[in-house]
């Protein structure tokens, strides 16, 4: 193995940057002794030695000559921790920061951007349901802290901001700590594909701000307006794919008890089971139940069917003499 420096007599010298340094010694290839990268490339950048191991002959030779020729020809300083060239270390550092600013779209600016694509068409209406349902998913989009605003101003410092209308404008007085924190807390869009994250923006979709559940329209209207946000996500490549497509609402126990005074008895169940062939169109059964048309009503071969505030009372029907 050779350790001598190929570096000519006419390379440009002077003093590198700190970090950086011209003394470079660029080693030939040589081989390890292992079958999976057999083959090693060393050099030393003021006295740190680096490397790199190569599956195939013709790997090490192509990198050697990649650093020859930015030590030789194109007279670079090479970094020291690293020991690369400065423009691959420039490059990389160019490649980081673009990867940076792709992920780090924010949750509030992929919502402004958003919404002003789809206000000039969408109805009053329309619009509500979208502002209302990304503000709620909102909640779970911005990070706690000491001195986090109350959900209620955050909800309504976001929905003023995505308005078209108020973009660049200073928000109302009261408002401002709760825009400032959706506008600088707020997550990632990439957020989305963490499971914590997106359980907790499925509570915000199906609960209100009071803990109880949240009606079936409105969470339907709500869980509507974050797809189609997250399927223009999906299409213009800010997410791999859309999380809520393999999410269901988790259902809550109701809390309301039924009063028994309401409901029909075993007696008056029988009862009605026995007088309904008897009973014309003024009762009907819809999905398993039997439900009257009228208050009361009576027709032919029966009695009046009456409505108590205890359940049903079929009175005795009483066929009128004669009748038929």
């Amino acid at each position: 193995m050779s350790t001598t420096n190929d570096t000519p007599a006419g390379r440009p010298r002077g003093s590198a940057r700190p970090g950086y340094s011209f003394d470079v010694k660029l080693w030939k290839v040589s081989k390890t002794g292992r079958k999976s990268r057999p083959w090693r490339l060393r050099w030393v950048v003021a006295g740190q030695v680096h490397g790199d191991t190569f599956t195939t002959l013709a790997l090490a030779e192509s990198r050697r000559s990649e650093l020859w020729q930015a030590m030789n020809r194109r007279g670079e300083a090479f970094e020291i921790e690293s020991g690369l060239p400065e423009s691959e270390v420039r490059a990389a550092a160019e490649a980081a920061e673009a990867a940076d600013v792709e992920a780090s779209l924010r949750w509030f600016e992929f919502c402004r951007k958003y919404v002003a694509g789809r206000w000039r068409t969408s109805a009053a209406k329309s619009r509500e349901g979208m502002a209302d349902g990304l503000a709620a998913v909102t909640l779970a989009m911005v990070k706690r802290g000491d001195g986090t605003p109350e959900d209620e101003f955050l909800r309504l410092a976001f929905r003023w901001g995505i308005v078209p209308a108020n973009e660049g404008e200073d928000p109302p007085a009261e408002l401002k700590a709760a825009y400032d924190c959706v506008t600088k807390a707020d997550r990632s869009l990439a957020d989305m594909a963490d499971a914590e994250v997106f359980e907790d923006v499925m509570y915000r979709v199906s609960y209100k701000l009071d803990g109880t559940p949240a009606a079936g329209d409105t969470y339907k209207r709500r869980r509507r307006a974050l797809n189609a946000a997250l399927e223009h996500a999906v299409a213009t490549g800010e997410l791999s794919e859309n999380p809520l497509q393999r999410t269901r609402r988790k259902r809550a126990g109701s809390k309301e008890v039924v009063d028994p005074r309401v409901l029909v008895n075993a007696i008056q169940a029988r009862q009605l089971l026995t007088a309904s062939p008897t009973l014309g169109r003024g009762i009907a059964a819809v999905g398993g139940a039997w439900w009257p048309s009228t208050r009361s009503c009576t027709t032919r071969g029966s009695g009046p069917l009456r409505l108590s505030g205890y359940g049903c009372r079929i009175a005795t029907c009483q066929r009128k003499a004669g009748a038929r």
